[in-house]
């Protein structure tokens, strides 16, 4: 069954992208884009670059996804994803940049729904962010 988005939903798909670098959610904004696929609403990213912001800005509530790099200093992608897993209820979905494909158990780990791995694949974020957007409207 094809993924229709919500007719009566008229704002955008809340998307946080954290990294304590700039060019990395840089990279991953501009990969997916404002409309990563036809039949979902425009994408709008919050931009973090520290934990405790990401902590404060979940517990808010309004993510529909949240991208967490793994890679972050000092506080990694992959600690930050479990502790939002294991403290919030009904959690948005979680993907994780690993800092390689081997570290996709570590994803697994953090209880993360999805991870693509450094260099970023605009290609790989993109189906990725998109099955799980999916996922989550279906829900």
């Amino acid at each position: 069954m094809p993924f229709v988005a919500d007719s009566a939903r008229s704002t955008a798909l809340r998307v946080l992208v954290y990294s304590n670098d700039a060019d990395t959610r840089t990279q991953v904004i501009l990969a997916l884009g404002k409309h990563p696929h036809p039949e979902l609403a425009e994408l709008d990213f919050l931009e973090v670059a520290t934990a405790p912001v990401v902590i404060e800005q979940m517990d808010a509530g309004g993510i529909d996804l949240a991208i967490l790099d793994g890679e972050s200093a000092p506080a990694g992608g992959l600690g930050i994803a479990k502790q939002l897993k294991d403290e919030i209820a009904d959690c948005p979905p979680v993907l994780v940049l690993t800092g390689r494909p081997d570290d996709a158990w570590l994803a697994k780990w953090s209880r993360a729904e999805a991870s693509v791995a450094h260099p970023i694949d605009p290609i790989r974020l993109t189906e990725a962010v998109v099955g799980l957007l999916r996922d989550r409207s279906a829900a």
